[in-house]
């Protein structure tokens, strides 16, 4: 059993060799600390709803800025409720190292409605996974972590890709973490999934990342409230078809669709500081 985190403390996990890079071995990849914080804040939400008796509410929103980068190493979090509320709830996670803020991520739980009758998202669908050809993603960026899941890719053109990623390393060694949090620890990677130019020439590392779901991922269609998801020993694959701009003065985005088996169920901004 591999792990990309190990708890240390009621506040603390350690970073395992598995996170290292991709811009620098040395650093963390900041995808699977976005897993493990998205992990944490189910947890609490979860513990706080069954202890007063509301309902859970299911996650709509994860933003997260990212201050700086973070050694592999031990750290520490703290968790906060920001707007609480039975419907809708705004919590943050701050993840810090040696008495810096390296992360703050938020996350909106919004109530769960049956809005069958209204659902659909003119998003097109990508290939399946068996229509897409594996690609080692190891062959333009160095590090554990990219070698530590599995891609199939399409390229469109430069900065335009369709692909599906799965990890076979859990989150963390203290818990199953949901199939979302786990593929939260994948939103990150999609920067790096097809490059428009060289990372060797240019660096494009992004400054933060905003997923907005209208869908629950990784359930039955008729299975779409918060408990609708269990934790499941198998990672299921995720699906971007990402599409990754660079402006004249130094901006960047990229901009993705999530998928899963059925379809969309999201989108993915990360915005960029474009270094030549």
């Amino acid at each position: 059993m591999s792990f990309y985190f190990t708890r240390t403390g009621d506040d603390a996990y350690r970073a395992t060799e598995l996170v290292a890079g991709a811009w620098n071995p040395d650093e963390q990849h900041i995808s699977p600390v976005l897993g493990l914080l998205v992990h944490l804040l189910e947890t609490d939400h979860a513990a706080r709803r069954e202890a007063s008796g509301a309902p859970r509410l299911q996650l709509g929103r994860i933003s997260a800025d990212i201050f700086g980068v973070v050694p592999v190493d031990e750290f520490t979090y703290d968790l906060r409720v920001l707007r609480p509320g039975r419907s809708i709830e705004l919590a943050e996670a701050e993840l810090r190292y040696g008495g810096r803020t390296i992360v703050l991520l938020r996350a909106w739980f919004v109530q769960a409605a049956d809005t069958t009758g209204l659902a659909g998202s003119p998003f097109a669908p990508i290939p399946s996974v068996d229509e897409t050809p594996e690609f080692d993603s190891t062959t333009v960026w160095p590090g554990a972590y990219i070698a530590s899941f599995e891609a199939r890719r399409t390229q469109v053109e430069p900065g335009h890709a369709h692909f599906w990623l799965r990890t076979p390393v859990d989150l963390v060694d203290d818990a199953r973490a949901s199939a979302l949090a786990r593929a939260a620890g994948l939103f990150d990677t999609a920067n790096g999934m097809t490059v428009r130019r060289d990372p060797r020439e240019v660096a494009f590392p992004n400054v933060e990342l905003t997923a907005s779901l209208f869908r629950q991922p990784f359930t039955p269609a008729a299975g779409t409230g918060p408990d609708a998801q269990k934790p499941s020993r198998e990672s299921p694959w995720l699906g971007f078809n990402t599409r990754v701009s660079f402006g004249p003065t130094g901006l960047g985005l990229t901009s993705s669709v999530l998928h899963d088996q059925d379809g969309p169920f999201g989108t993915l901004n990360q915005t960029l500081t474009v270094r030549p």
